[in-house]
């Protein structure tokens, strides 16, 4: 949302500085002016919640219905973490605050929570509007570029170059991912001059590059492959499986499917070079069925029409049956129904971090302590995606960063001897 010019920031600040405009920053800055502490927000870009506006688009997913401890679990290795930031601020509590502000909200069938009108932008204009109205002072187009040789605060501005000291800071810079928003990563460097442990930043929610034929590619990018079902191993070499959709691109493969096991798929590129997930192309059918229909005789019929008449599969499903597999090994009923149920792609990479809907990794947070101030930085505190942790999307990634934000907000109130 927009924020009118404001006379520049003091030296000292009287109060909170929050570094960052997303929801992370901003329920912390309304934690601590609720507390009587004076905050003071800077924004990289020229208005905040500009990454939130864009997830809103096809509709805001605020959090998830899904209950606890399986909502903790989707947070996997951070889950007991996560657990601990939810018990001070869960689906529940971030459904009334949204009420809070007017906006209703509801379950839909897949579980995902939305506001009643789906839309982030009367969301936001609410909630930016309540916290200037309380106090809250907006200084946009400050862009923060690590602490001075003094302590202090540093921020590019079209202005020039300033710094502030101040007793507490929260910084809610974000990950890496969609960089023309904000969440660039270029606080990666300053952190860790600071002694603060930060692992790499990596892509989540991601596509991944398969390496398809030129053929194919020109084709076939775009085309929506479903309804499947991936499976993938563990690393414990146990097969998991999920039914979902996902989108053939001019690399490889993206979408909801994709993006739910973008982890481990990682990890296991991570390891082994490469990783393996195998398509079921017909989810509603057996293998014996589909053997049994391909061996029907296909009289003059061409072999691709005869695979659509029997089994269905047509288009993209039945491109990849021929890209995934050399001539001649599917000749056979028992050979195809085999590959349409058990299609392999070798993923070779993830996109780029630019490219993914949120990040992995980030502050270690070993590095802060329950409050989620650094051990090593007495008086900052961190919060949102630039911490160490990652989820599935489906409502997931914003109630972390609300459930962080306010963890640290109030470690920040607590710091500075609020309420």
């Amino acid at each position: 949302m927009p924020a009118t010019d404001l006379p520049p920031a003091p030296d000292v600040l009287p109060g909170l500085a929050v570094v960052g405009g997303g929801p992370a920053g901003l329920i912390a800055a309304e934690i601590a002016i609720e507390a009587g502490i004076a905050v003071d927000l800077f924004e990289a870009k020229g208005s905040v919640g500009r990454k939130f506006l864009i997830a809103g688009k096809g509709g805001l997913n605020l959090t998830h219905g899904e209950s606890r401890p399986a909502f903790d679990a989707r947070y996997r290795e951070r889950a007991a973490d996560m657990g601990a930031w939810l018990d001070d601020f869960d689906p529940d509590a971030l459904r009334e605050w949204a009420r809070g502000l007017g906006v209703g909200t509801y379950v839909g069938s897949s579980g995902r929570v939305f506001p009643d009108d789906r839309k982030a932008a009367p969301l936001l204009r609410g909630w930016v509007r309540r916290l200037r109205e309380r106090g809250v002072r907006f200084h946009v187009h400050h862009r923060w570029t690590g602490w001075g040789g003094d302590g202090a605060l540093c921020f590019d501005t079209p202005a020039g170059r300033r710094s502030h000291h101040a007793r507490a800071v929260v910084l809610a810079l974000g990950g890496a991912s969609w960089p023309q928003l904000g969440s660039d990563g270029a606080w990666v460097p300053w952190l860790r001059d600071a002694g603060v442990e930060v692992r790499p930043l990596e892509p989540s929610n991601c596509g991944f590059d398969v390496g398809w034929s030129e053929r194919f590619s020109e084709r076939h990018a775009g085309a929506p492959i479903k309804p499947v079902i991936g499976i993938w191993r563990d690393a414990a070499g146990h097969e998991h499986q999920v039914q979902g959709e996902c989108v053939a691109t001019r690399s490889g493969v993206e979408g909801s499917l994709v993006y739910a096991l973008s982890a481990p798929l990682r990890e296991e590129i991570k390891r082994d070079g490469s990783a393996r997930l195998w398509l079921d192309l017909a989810p509603g059918r057996t293998r014996a069925r589909l053997e049994d229909a391909l061996s029907r005789p296909r009289g003059k019929r061409s072999r691709s029409e005869h695979l659509r008449r029997q089994t269905g599969l047509s288009g993209v499903k039945a491109a990849l049956l021929h890209e995934c597999h050399s001539a001649g090994t599917l000749d056979t009923p028992a050979a195809l129904a085999g590959a349409i149920k058990r299609l392999p792609l070798r993923l070779a990479a993830p996109r780029p971090v630019a490219e993914a809907i949120s990040t992995a990794g980030g502050v270690s947070l070993d590095a802060l302590d329950a409050s989620l101030m650094a051990r090593l930085r007495p008086g900052v505190f961190m919060a949102g995606e630039m911490l160490d942790w990652e989820a599935p999307t489906g409502g997931y990634l914003l109630q972390a960063c609300f459930a962080s934000g306010l963890r640290a907000g109030r470690g920040a109130v607590a710091w500075l001897g609020g309420d």
